[in-house]
């Protein structure tokens, strides 16, 4: 058996590049196949190899892929590839042959380097970034944080998530703050539109303005970089939520504006299923409170928004694995990949009688997601359609203006996945 220690374990999730990390595995089939695509795509620009089938083919071998459903719902929660899921089931034996030993002394010992991992990719101080189990988890601690008194105001918007929305409405009913709602009609592709129905929100009494930065319901992005200068300008800090573009689009965080911004890491970053991530702006730390409570709650330490108590630290040791899988394909590949997959099926359906798209199809204003719904159809029926004909796995939308299905593609998703798409909108638009 093996013998693990702080430093073996360390080493081993430490990062790669793309041919050392392929190096540590027993090199399968899948393994060697992306080593080889990699290498020949080196010298090819992200838009050149969007629609490079082959290319792609290999990347999808190295995911689970369920031979008898197409998976188009990865805006969910995505799979993760075989390196992260072998990487989980290996450190939750470990951590099975003695819980309070292997959990907390060696495999919770990956958390540093990991932090610093994540800032890596995010553009920001490992000072900045907490680790969490999702976007909520991490979106909630800012909201429930926040030093606000009644009289206050905050802007939002109802096309933000629920579960921050019910978390602001649950500060409005019981400390009286004022939450002043922007509306928007979407999909648009006019950011000065976007930013100014943010701004004539803005008032004396605004302390916080709430921005998401690509709509669940639909995929539109937010000019956020825009409405945080603007909110700047009048003392306002900003929240941004970050579930859907962190490492679907290329970014920084800071680049974003953003004084807090969360994410969750089982989505675009592959990562094991309950991760995510909370950044803080180094100077608005300590006026923070934590959510689950800390020894000092003013402390000027990321580390105080982590006191969550026992949880599966295998899980997230994991996501190690999911960085050094996304830094093999590159986020400039990925982003035109997922652009180009949602621009395949929208293009192939746009001009069939009854079709229409809630997503904008313009680059910079929406990127892998796409929602489209047959005019006279109930939503819900497309999506009953699509399973039960095709075994494809969506999920139908009716909030607010948005009435149809989301397509969301990952990178593993090919194009004869999507002509079985395109064949089924058919089919039902004209039923």
């Amino acid at each position: 058996m093996p013998v693990y220690n702080r430093r073996s374990f360390l080493d081993a999730l430490g990062t790669f590049s793309a041919t050392a990390f392929l190096a540590t595995l027993t090199k399968p089939a899948w393994s060697r196949n992306l080593d080889k695509a990699l290498m020949h795509a080196e010298s090819r620009t992200p838009e050149e190899l969007a629609g490079d089938e082959d290319f792609w083919y290999f990347v999808q071998q190295s995911f689970a892929t369920n031979a008898e459903m197409i998976n188009l719902n990865n805006g969910g929660v995505s799979p993760a590839p075989k390196v992260v899921q072998e990487a989980m089931k290996r450190l939750a034996d470990l951590s099975n042959e003695g819980p309070s030993y292997y959990m907390w002394r060696i495999v919770d010992q990956a958390r540093e380097p990991l932090r610093t991992d994540l800032a890596r990719i995010s553009g920001c101080s490992a000072e900045e970034i907490a680790i969490h189990r999702n976007a909520s988890e991490a979106l909630e601690t800012v909201i429930f944080g926040l030093d606000l008194k009644a009289g206050d105001e905050v802007v939002v918007c109802k096309y933000d998530y629920p579960n921050c929305m019910n978390a602001w409405k649950q500060r409005e009913q019981r400390e009286g703050i004022k939450l002043v709602w922007v509306e928007l009609a979407l999909p648009s592709e006019d950011n000065d539109y976007l930013v100014s129905q943010y701004t004539k929100a803005f008032t004396a009494k605004t302390k916080v303005v709430h921005v998401t930065h690509m709509m669940n319901w639909n995929g539109q992005i937010l000019p956020v970089r825009r409405i945080a200068d603007a909110a700047h300008q009048r003392g306002i800090e900003v929240i941004v939520d970050g579930a859907h573009t962190f490492a679907q689009l290329e970014f920084t965080i800071p680049a974003t504006g953003a004084d807090y911004f969360g994410t969750s890491l089982h989505k675009w970053l592959t990562a094991g299923i309950g991760t995510g991530m909370l950044y803080v702006r180094k100077d608005k730390i300590a006026p923070l409170y934590p959510l689950m409570a800390a020894p000092d709650a003013k402390a000027n330490d990321i580390r105080k928004f982590e006191n969550l108590g026992t949880r599966p630290f295998f899980i997230e040791a994991a996501i190690g694995k999911a960085i050094n899988f996304y830094d093999m394909i590159g986020a400039a590949r990925k982003e035109q990949r997922l652009f180009y997959l949602k621009s395949y099926w929208m293009k192939a359906v746009k001009d069939i009688p009854k079709v229409k798209f809630y997503t904008s199809m313009k680059p910079g204003f929406g990127c892998a997601i796409g929602v489209v719904g047959i005019e006279g159809k109930k939503p819900s029926d497309l999506d009953d359609y699509l399973w039960g004909q095709y075994r494809i796995h969506s999920v139908h939308i009716d909030w607010q203006d948005v009435h149809g299905v989301r397509i969301t593609p990952n990178v593993y998703t090919t194009t004869k996945d999507l002509d079985k798409l395109i064949t089924a909108i058919g089919e039902y638009a004209k039923a």
